[in-house]
């Protein structure tokens, strides 16, 4: 199976990060998933997950309220930038609209309340090296600058694994952020063939040439798995997502 998997990547032109493991037994599949890969929408994981650190601390409260200005809208992903100017959200609202919908206008509003510096300490704090925002979404001036957000698939992988453990930043904290991905809207890779039936906690990111998801698939022995990929054929990519995701489901309930 690991071949199979490995040879279906490997015909996968571009740049591609793989990174598997099974939540029960530890058994882990890599491919490239040390590569730093720019992050599209998944960089949206570790900002929710320092929003849920000053959650804990206290030094935040997830019913604050924020009123949406127009500077504050952008386009594509989301709920917030078709709604009108002066719509008062709560923090909650942000940071699961920013997960559930990926909305890159909530996205934008926390990571300047929350701060570039502050989430990448918190990635180094974890023990993720590579994994760091450097500009805003939409920052056009900053992306010709050369800055870009960078993930690798085995380290979203580990802050996957500490949710699923309870162990990132609190069990509490580890519930609810699993509790949000759970209800992600956009469910056309990873979940694609499971219709539902079973339970996927995930994030996608998307843009020109960029494709991933990562996410965890409560199988019979849950498993993370992470497809990250820059410079692709997107929908060839997307298959293979799609494919392979089955794949690993399949292993176990075939045995």
């Amino acid at each position: 199976m690991k071949d199979q998997i490995f040879r279906i990547l490997n015909d996968i032109k571009g740049k591609t990060g793989f990174y598997y493991k099974n939540l029960i037994t530890s058994e882990e599949w890599e491919l490239n998933s040390s590569l730093p890969l720019i992050a599209a929408s998944v960089i949206k994981i570790p900002v929710l997950t320092e929003v849920f650190a000053n959650l804990h601390s206290g030094t935040a409260d997830k019913n604050e309220f924020y009123k949406i200005k127009e500077t504050d809208k952008l386009p594509s992903c989301g709920a917030l930038n078709y709604m009108h100017t002066g719509l008062e959200v709560t923090l909650e609202d942000l940071y699961t609209l920013m997960i559930i919908l990926s909305d890159n206008t909530a996205t934008n509003i926390l990571i300047k309340k929350f701060g570039m510096e502050k989430i990448n300490a918190r990635m180094r704090s974890l023990g993720l090296e590579r994994t760091t925002v450097n500009r805003l979404l939409f920052d056009s001036a900053a992306a010709k600058e050369g800055k870009e957000n960078y993930i690798t698939a085995k380290e979203i992988g580990i802050l996957l694994e500490k949710m699923y453990k309870g162990e990132l930043i609190s069990h509490k904290a580890s519930e609810e952020m699993i509790s949000i991905l759970k209800n992600q809207r956009l469910n056309g890779k990873i979940p694609f063939y499971f219709k539902g039936e079973v339970k996927i906690a995930h994030k996608t990111g998307e843009d020109d040439g960029i494709t991933h998801d990562v996410g965890i698939v409560f199988a019979p022995q849950p498993f993370v798995v992470c497809f990250c990929s820059n410079e692709v054929d997107v929908p060839s990519f997307e298959h293979a997502i799609q494919k392979i995701t089955k794949m690993l489901y399949d292993m176990q309930v075939k045995q």
